[in-house]
Formats: structure tokens, sequence, C-alpha cells
């Protein structure tokens, strides 16, 4: 019987194996490089947009003849000098708290009134029928492509004559029904399954308690997702309360910042502080509700 040696130990990898081991390696390797490449622009996009954010929170901890004389260098993000006197000269030279006071208030209402109003006309957008439901839901889409702006001077007259000029009534009523919010409970109740109003309905509870009891429970993400959009557009609010205020007992803080500017001397560090403490709410309220608004981004990315 004839026997045929064996020429190596080894034994040697086809070249098909070889070249699909290759193209893994560099389908590996372009997929690392895409990811890196992502990951660097995004965090350069990260820093412009963090990089004023930073420069003013550090600008009101400095004297001010360093806000801007060091803003060209890497110094104007490093608070060299740190000190709480520019936050105290804000207190010192207007009212403060009560520009924050109007703020808030009128923000916490129209967001919390809005949840309630908002969330009902969506719900009942998504699942009641009556006659004329289809109409007013279009109505609702055609009206969130009407900017602010048109319909500003109109309401402006209408406020006017009902005599709430330099109210808070006049910033919180007009603002609490909107048509964006309708549309975002509406696109989230109307993929929640039925089952869940059925199976209760069955047990003899009402609309109204269902809503409550069973729809709002499951909806965190939705809720979370306008509370914060509506406080961000309410809180930066400067146009409407510009038109419709007169003093300070009943202006936000928009208009206080820009009033505050131009009070003689111009320090810019405190316009720094002012800035701060304006802003920060905001960055409050986002990282409270981060977790409820993400999932509702990618609720909302993933559907049909």
């Amino acid at each position: 019987m004839q026997t045929y040696p064996i020429p190596n130990s080894e034994f040697p990898i086809p070249n098909s194996q070889f070249s699909m081991k290759t193209m893994s390696q560099k389908s590996k390797n372009k997929k690392l490089l895409n990811a890196l490449g992502s990951y660097l622009l995004l965090t350069i996009l990260a820093l412009v947009f963090i990089a004023p954010i930073v420069f003013m929170i550090v600008g009101s901890f400095k004297p001010d003849d360093l806000v801007l004389g060091e803003a060209g260098s890497i110094k104007a993000f490093i608070p060299s000098e740190a000190s709480w006197e520019n936050y105290r000269d804000v207190f010192q030279r207007v009212n403060f708290g009560r520009f924050f006071f109007n703020s808030s208030f009128i923000t916490a209402l129209v967001v919390l009134g809005g949840l309630v109003v908002n969330s009902l006309a969506g719900y009942a957008l998504a699942r009641l029928r009556w006659p004329g439901r289809n109409w007013l839901l279009l109505m609702v889409l055609a009206l969130m492509i009407v900017p602010f702006e048109a319909i500003a001077v109109p309401l402006f007259f209408q406020m006017a004559m009902l005599g709430w000029r330099n109210t808070y009534i006049v910033q919180i009523l007009p603002f609490i029904a909107n048509t964006f919010s309708i549309y975002l409970f509406y696109t989230f109740f109307i993929d929640l399954p039925r089952e869940l109003e059925e199976a209760a309905r069955v047990d003899g509870a009402s609309t109204i308690r269902i809503f409550w009891e069973i729809i709002v429970p499951v909806s965190k993400p939705v809720f979370a997702s306008v509370a914060i959009l509506n406080f961000l557009s309410q809180w930066g609010s400067f146009l409407w309360p510009l038109m419709v205020t007169i003093d300070e007992t009943v202006r936000p803080l928009p208009i206080a910042i820009t009033y505050f500017q131009t009070l003689p001397p111009l320090q810019w560090g405190d316009i720094m502080a002012f800035g701060v403490m304006m802003v920060a709410p905001v960055l409050v309220i986002f990282f409270l509700f981060q977790k409820w608004f993400v999932q509702s981004v990618a609720a909302t990315g993933t559907k049909g």
C-alpha cells in the first residue's frame, strides 16, 4: 500500500478561507475607523456647543476686567480669580428675585396646564370617535405650521380688549393649549395597545378613569418630552412678554436681562452671572427628565 508523506505538520489554509478572514479583518478595521471618526466629530460638536456655556459660567466668577480680557485665550475657560461678587451685584442692582418668580410662576402654570389640556385633547383625538374628528385633527396639523409671529398682533389686540395687558393671565392663558403638544400626545396614544383600555372598560371603568389610572402611568416618556419642550419654549419667551408687559412686577427673566444689559455701568461679569442663574433651571429640568425624554425620542424614531 503506497503512502504519501505530509509536507508539513501544519495544514495550509486554503486561499478562500484566507481571503474571507482578510476581508473580515478589513471590514472590522473600517467599522472601527468609522466609529472613531463619528465619535471625534461628535466630540468636536459637543465642545463647540458647550464652550459658550463654560465661558459664561467661568466668566461669572471673574472680575469684570478679566471676562473679555482673557476671551482670546484658554484662560477664558479657567477661573483664575473666582468670587461670588458678580452674583451679589446682580441682586443689588435689580430685583432678580421678582423676575425669577415671574418666570417660574408663568412657566409652571403653562407647563402643568398644558400637560392636562393637551394630553386630554390628544387622547380624545386618538381614541374617541365623533363627527368632525378628522377635520379637527387636520386643523391641528395645519395650525402647527403657523408661526406665532403671524398671530402675535391680532392676539395682542384681543388681549388688550379684554383688559389683560400687564398681567400674568396674558402670559399664561394663550399658551396652555399647544398644537404641537397635542400632536405629540396623539401620535403616542394612538400606538398604545387597546387591550389595556378594553380590560378596564369591562371592569366598569369610565373613560376619564381609564385615562388617569391606566394611560397616564404608561405615558411618562411623552409627558416628560412635552414638559421639557414647553418649559424651554416658555422659559425663553421674549417677543410676547415684551409686547404685553410694562413694569417689572410681571416681567419674566428674558426681558429682565435685556433691561439689565442697559444699566450703567456695563459690567460683563454681572451679565454672565445673570445668564448663569437664568440658564441653571433649564439644565436642572432637563437632567431630571432626560431619562423619559430619551425614551420618548427613541420610541418615536422606531415607529413605522
